[in-house]
């Protein structure tokens, strides 16, 4: 499977990427001796916009929304804004910044407040008006019906449109995935994840996301064992670090645990709250060094919240989870349920949520956040 096929070298000024990249394709096909469609060919031929400069401006902002979550991520925004104005019909750049919005909404970059839901399924919108065939338009209109209205058959709907239209978006797949696993559908988004690697296997955060759903079906050695491929991937993957940890603590594996979750908080940064964790561990095992852990990032959320900051509620649940607060928990799991935070899709599936398990307030809260989903 490893054969060499064709290569040949093509040696071209950048005055036209589109006529550079049909040119390619096409001469793809021809030696594979592929038999396309009409409809194929039209899509080889397609131009998404024939502003050059705006699909440059285009690139930058899925160059810098695939940092997810990282360093220079809200650049893409300002990315994409500046390739709509220099082409206000450029539709795949209008689905990048609803993607950016979608984003930004379900994981705390943003308030949870209507104004940027719809903000998301306007610009969405917009990019179909534009152009109805485009299937990455339906990942972030599928992410405002979830997240947001949390109606989890619409969300299905769009997902299946999209990957109908656009079978081949590796992103739409992961983003399947991960809702599939909420819904305790767990073949069909082992199924959707590895779809997504095969058609990016060198994606780390693909990669990251298959350890997560792994993770989430209680399968962790199957679980450290893909952690461990993405961090062969990207070894300075902090986030990678982090959840390769809980699934060593869920392991009893606790000394592995403190090493990564160390390596996670020196990567991001943060080497004081590393050496207070290893230093607790040493002195006083592996319960008060995570205690200790919890404490401190309860004492930066506080700084956060004092300073005007946004703070997603579920950063609190998950700190006092960690601080074995379960008092506090819960009345932080209840905001966040009414916030609409994407996290708290995840406290059904996740074990990180397992301390509040069989208390019949967590039970009636998971209830309450997809009324509509097939639990």
């Amino acid at each position: 499977k490893d054969s060499h096929v064709w290569a040949d070298k093509f040696d071209r000024k950048l005055t036209d990427i589109f006529a550079v990249e049909t040119e390619i394709a096409a001469k793809i096909g021809e030696t594979l001796q592929a038999k396309l469609t009409g409809a194929e060919q039209r899509a080889i031929a397609s131009r998404p916009t024939e502003n050059s400069e705006a699909h440059q401006l285009y690139l930058k902002g899925r160059y810098y929304w695939n940092k997810w979550l990282g360093p220079g991520f809200e650049k893409s925004r300002d990315y994409y804004q500046q390739a709509i104005d220099l082409d206000p019909t450029y539709a795949l750049a209008y689905a990048g910044l609803a993607d950016y919005y979608g984003f930004a909404f379900a994981n705390g970059l943003l308030p949870p407040e209507e104004k940027w839901a719809k903000a998301e399924e306007d610009t969405a919108s917009k990019a179909l008006e534009l152009d109805p065939t485009l299937g990455e338009a339906y990942n972030p209109l599928a992410a405002a019906k979830l997240y947001y209205h949390r109606d989890w058959p619409a969300a299905e709907h769009y997902f299946h449109r999209g990957l109908e239209l656009s079978p081949n978006f590796a992103e739409m797949h992961i983003h399947y995935a991960l809702c599939l696993v909420f819904f305790g559908r767990n073949e069909e988004a082992l199924t959707e994840a590895q779809r997504a690697l095969e058609l990016d296997p060198l994606s780390s955060r693909f990669n990251w996301n298959l350890a997560r759903l792994l993770f989430f079906m209680r399968q962790y050695d199957r679980a450290i064992d893909q952690y461990r491929k993405t961090l062969e991937l990207d070894p300075n993957y902090a986030m990678a670090h982090e959840w390769l940890g809980y699934t060593y603590e869920k392991k009893q594996m606790q000394k592995e645990a403190i090493a990564e979750w160390s390596r996670a908080l020196t990567l991001s940064g943060e080497d004081a709250q590393a050496s207070i964790l290893d230093h607790a561990y040493a002195s006083s095992g592996f319960g008060t060094a995570v205690r200790a852990l919890a404490q401190k990032k309860l004492e930066r959320l506080n700084e956060r919240t004092a300073r005007g900051e946004y703070v997603p509620t579920v950063e609190y649940v998950i700190a006092y989870i960690r601080a074995g607060d379960k008092e506090q928990a819960f009345t932080w799991l209840a905001k966040a349920v009414e916030e609409r935070n994407r996290l708290a899709l995840e406290i059904k599936v996740n074990p990180i949520f397992d301390l509040l398990r069989g208390d019949p307030r967590f039970e009636k809260l998971v209830g309450h956040i997809v009324e509509a989903a097939p639990w």
